[in-house]
């Protein structure tokens, strides 16, 4: 195993690897067989999750994070995107947090969908809950029915917390009806936030285990028998993170920054008085997605 690299790489399983980059006390290595980016050393409580129901609980119950995930223009594009491969059925949304992309959903779009949330966080699945939506909580391995019951499964910026991601994908494909949709979204490490940036970019941080690209991403999906993928997305770009992190002098930025200016981007989104500026901004994010520079990528694979 290459220079105390003690975590093998979560797609092919090779202990070869070469330095990405470091910030902090994160050590980010790129496989030598597969090119994923991701967390040579993760600390233990990122690997077992307790970081979720411990440390980051108040995080996700603070005002500015509770309006920013509830926000009307925050799961827009989401919303688009499971409508158009999954246009009603059964939901479940797996690391749904405080329920906002369902209960979104459910508003948006009433009697469409059936929805079910899951998460290891017990303080946001409370509050989740408290707006009316149906959770499993603990190991959905043991949670989950045995028979297929979701015509989709969406993981909303999840997959890029777990340290073996392709377990969880396994498990929720076989919670999956036949001709099923699994959708996936991450952030991009090719993004232009991370060329730009590199690890000064706020979304690299201990929480997040693994860097997908489109490739990377595709190849994960390939490990699950009897899913085929459809499609790749390249979506979202967010200026004002860009232009903070470029000028910010703050190695990790906080929780309270990063939800603040989710809380104020979303804010301008919805206010019609910012249309013009909204319609080049859509203008440049589309030319991003062409090029694959977009912050976020997006995998679609349909159980076969």
């Amino acid at each position: 195993m290459d220079g105390g690299v003690r975590r093998p790489c979560p797609i092919c399983g090779s202990t070869q690897a070469a330095d990405w980059g470091r910030k902090g006390a994160m050590r980010l290595v790129c496989c030598a067989r597969c090119s994923l980016v991701f967390e040579g050393s993760p600390a233990a409580e990122f690997r077992d999750g307790t970081f979720y129901e411990n440390t980051g609980a108040e995080f996700y119950l603070s005002p500015d994070k509770l309006r920013g995930d509830h926000s009307p223009v925050r799961y827009r594009r989401e919303i688009r995107l499971l409508r158009e491969f999954c246009p009603r059925g059964r939901i479940l949304d797996i690391g749904c947090g405080t329920g906002g992309f369902l209960h979104q959903l459910s508003q948006a779009h009433p009697g469409d969908y059936e929805v079910v949330g899951s998460d290891i966080a017990g303080p946001a699945l409370d509050h989740a809950e408290g707006l009316g939506i149906p959770i499993l909580r603990g190991d959905l391995a043991v949670t989950l029915p045995g028979q297929p019951l979701f015509d989709a499964v969406t993981f909303w910026a999840v997959l890029e917390h777990l340290p073996d991601p392709a377990a969880l994908l396994t498990i929720a494909s076989r919670a999956l009806k036949p001709g099923g949709i699994c959708i996936a979204l991450v952030p991009n490490v090719d993004s232009l936030a991370i060329r730009c940036l590199g690890v000064k970019y706020r979304y690299i941080l201990p929480q997040h285990l693994n860097y997908f690209s489109g490739a990377t991403l595709r190849a994960l999906f390939a490990k699950l028998p009897g899913m085929r993928v459809m499609d790749t997305r390249w979506t979202h770009f967010n200026p004002v993170v860009l232009w903070q992190d470029w000028r910010g002098h703050e190695e990790l930025a906080s929780d309270e920054n990063r939800a603040r200016l989710l809380a104020k981007t979303n804010a301008l989104k919805a206010d019609r008085r910012w249309t013009p500026l909204r319609w080049a901004y859509q203008g440049v994010e589309g030319l991003l997605a062409i090029a694959h520079l977009a912050d976020n990528v997006v995998v679609i694979a349909r159980k076969t």
